[in-house]
C-alpha cells in the first residue's frame, strides 16, 4: 500500500533547514547560503521512501518578528507545521553550546519555537544537526534538556551537511505518512514554478557573493521568462535593494561583482532546466520593497 503525506520542517534561522529538505529529496528544492533567514515561504521539495512519497515543507526560520515580511514569514512557517502530518524541529547542537550573539538567539529562537509546540499541543521530532561540531556527551546532555521540555516524542541526531543520521531520520518520517496515492508525479522534486526558482537561485548567488557586505535587504524578482524557439530561455531580472548605497556593492568595479552573480545563476539554472539559459540581471533601489505585495511569494498572507 502507497503512503503519501506532508511533513514541515521548523527551527531558527539558519539550522540547516533548507540543506536538510535537499538531502532527503536527492536534489536541490531550496536555496542554501550563510545568510540566516534565507527561506521567505514555504518551499515543497518532493522525497520518496519506498513506496511512501513525502512533500517536505521547508519553511522558514522562526524567530522574533519586527516588520510585515517577518510576520508573514512567521506565520508561513507556524501554518506549515500545523498542516503537516509529521513535523521536525531541527536544531543547531552547535549553536546550543556557543556564547556567540548568534549563538545566544539562536537559543532564544529554539525557546520560542517550544512555547509554540506547547501551546498548539503539537508533538515533534527533535533532529539534533550540526553533530560533527559536538563531543557525544554535549550531545546527549542537550538531547535530554531539550527533550525534557516535552514537545518532543522521538530525537535524531544528524549531519545534514554529511547525510550522517539522515536515512534513519527519513524512514521515520516515511512510517508517519499515512496510506494513500502520491501526491506528484514520480519524477517531480519540487513544485515551485519556474520564475520562482530562477529567483531563488540567482538570490542564492547574491548572498553567497555578497554575505558580509549587503545587510539582508536584497531580493530578485523574475521579470520576463521567455522559451526560446531554438529550446533555450531568456530569463530577465531585477534585484532590488533597499538603499542608493547598496547598488554600488551589488554592481562591483566596473560591473564585476553582478556579473559573477549572473554567470553562477546561469550555470545553475541550465543544469536545472536542462537548456541552455540567457540571463539579464538589472540593480534597482527600492527602500520600501519589503512591504510591498508583489514582492511576497507563495504561502506568505500580506494581509493577516
Amino acid at each position: 500500500m502507497s503512503r503519501a503525506g506532508f511533513c514541515a520542517i521548523i527551527g531558527a534561522p539558519n539550522a540547516g533547514k533548507s540543506t536538510l529538505t535537499n538531502r532527503l529529496v536527492g536534489a536541490k528544492v531550496t536555496i542554501v547560503t550563510q545568510k540566516v533567514q534565507t527561506t521567505r515561504f514555504p518551499v515543497r521539495g518532493v522525497a520518496i521512501a519506498g513506496d511512501t512519497q513525502i512533500v517536505l515543507v521547508d519553511t522558514p526560520g522562526i524567530f522574533q518578528p519586527r516588520r510585515r515580511l517577518d510576520r508573514a514569514m512567521i506565520r508561513a512557517a507556524w501554518g506549515g507545521a500545523e498542516d503537516a502530518d509529521a513535523v521536525v524541529h531541527l536544531v543547531d547542537a552547535a549553536a546550543q553550546l556557543g556564547d556567540k550573539p548568534a549563538d545566544k538567539k539562536a537559543k532564544v529562537d529554539v525557546e520560542t519555537i517550544i512555547e509554540g509546540l506547547k501551546t498548539s499541543g503539537r508533538k515533534a521530532i527533535l533532529a539534533l544537526n550540526k553533530i560533527d561540531a559536538v563531543k557525544r556527551d554535549e550531545l546527549l546532555a542537550i538531547s535530554q534538556r531539550l527533550f525534557e521540555t516535552g514537545v518532543y516524542d522521538e530525537v535524531f541526531m544528524i549531519s545534514a551537511t554529511t547525510g550522517s543520521g539522515v536515512d534513519d531520520l527519513k524512514a521515520r518520517i516515511a512510517a508517519l505518512m499515512p496510506e494513500g496515492v502520491w501526491l506528484y508525479p514520480e519524477d517531480q522534486t519540487a513544485d515551485l514554478p519556474a520564475r520562482l526558482l530562477a529567483a531563488e537561485i540567482t538570490r542564492e548567488k547574491l548572498y553567497l557573493r555578497l554575505h558580509e557586505e549587503l545587510p539582508y535587504a536584497a531580493t530578485v524578482e523574475t521579470t520576463k521568462f521567455e522559451e526560446k524557439d531554438d529550446g533555450s530561455a531568456r530569463i530577465e531580472q531585477t534585484i532590488y535593494v533597499e538603499r542608493e548605497s547598496q547598488r554600488p556593492i551589488v554592481l562591483g568595479k566596473g560591473g564585476q561583482t553582478v556579473k559573477w552573480i549572473g554567470q553562477k545563476a546561469r550555470e545553475e539554472l541550465s543544469a536545472i532546466l536542462d537548456r541552455p539559459v540567457h540571463l539579464f540581471l538589472h540593480v534597482q533601489v527600492d527602500e520600501k520593497w519589503a512591504d510591498k505585495r508583489e514582492f511576497y511569494g507563495p504561502g506568505l498572507d500580506y494581509d493577516a
